[in-house]
């Protein structure tokens, strides 16, 4: 089970919330002066990294509260969880794809060998 950690309530399953999509997005001052292509640049379009990306979680079955948090979208692992108006965190410069305390990824166990083809049983001596 995934586990989230909400700054307000501490780690819950993934089931009590929902993804709010791309965290640190600026509202247009003047929405209503904007065309119609720059309101559907806003409305639609997000940068789609590779990598930390920064997301906004509500923990809508918990405190309802928005969050934000850092993953990284190549493993899939949550980085660092922060209040909705605080700063992004620095993460540290050694982050390679996972977090610092993370374990070192298993090896893949050496392939079975085959087992040797059985041998005839020797002859009993015995005349039919």
């Amino acid at each position: 089970m995934l586990l989230i950690v909400c700054p307000y309530c501490g780690k819950r399953p993934e089931i009590e919330f929902t993804y709010g999509g791309q965290a640190h997005l600026a509202r247009p001052a003047q929405p209503s002066q904007l065309d119609d292509q720059a309101w559907a640049e806003f409305l639609y379009m997000r940068s789609n990294t590779k990598g930390v990306y920064a997301e906004r979680w509500r923990h809508a079955r918990g405190c309802g509260r928005f969050f934000n948090a850092l993953r990284d979208t190549t493993s899939d692992l949550f980085l660092a969880f922060y209040k909705t108006g605080e700063p992004r965190p620095e993460l540290p410069v050694t982050h390679a794809s996972r977090p610092p305390t993370a374990a070192p990824a298993p090896t893949a166990a050496p392939a079975p060998t085959a087992a040797p083809a059985p041998t005839a049983a020797p002859a009993s001596g015995r005349k039919t």
